[in-house]
């Protein structure tokens, strides 16, 4: 095999290795670490209504994503996200930048259903604002970060 075969096996091999959130532009917009400043939940007559929460979100370089977020209340009802008020997750993220979307895949998660499974996110960035909102119509919510 000679060196410029060896090269070219090494790039495609890197490129399947890379994930594609760190091959796009919009990396530039999401990564770093994001403040939540708000989130809202569909309520009965369908409409978002704020509610108490704290938290942050993370995109790396690598591709990767973490989040953690916390109620107040330690005795918050359980949800596919949480335990105890608390949601924690890491996983890779590929991202569609035409759609502006991307699909989170869970490797570690402290809802450990969520281990395995991708998420679908919209996300918006204008500044230093992020927003968040699912793209499945049976999730209603948003959730709005700042840029830390």
């Amino acid at each position: 095999m000679t060196k410029l075969h060896v090269a070219l096996a090494m790039a495609a091999a890197m490129a399947v290795a890379t994930p594609a959130f760190a091959q796009d532009d919009s990396l530039k917009l999401l990564s770093g670490a994001w403040r939540m400043t708000s989130l809202e939940v569909g309520n009965a007559a369908g409409e978002l209504e704020p509610i108490e929460y704290s938290g942050q979100i993370v995109f790396t370089d690598a591709g990767t994503m973490s989040v953690q977020a916390m109620n107040p209340d330690a005795d918050a009802a359980a949800t596919p996200y949480t335990a105890n008020g608390y949601e924690a997750f890491y996983g890779t993220v590929t991202i569609d930048e035409a759609a502006k979307t991307f699909v989170v895949t869970v490797e570690s998660s402290l809802a450990r259903t969520m281990i395995g499974q991708g998420f679908e996110r919209a996300f918006q960035v204008s500044e230093d604002q992020l927003v968040l909102t699912p793209t499945n119509p049976e999730e209603s919510w948003r959730v709005t970060y700042e840029r830390q």
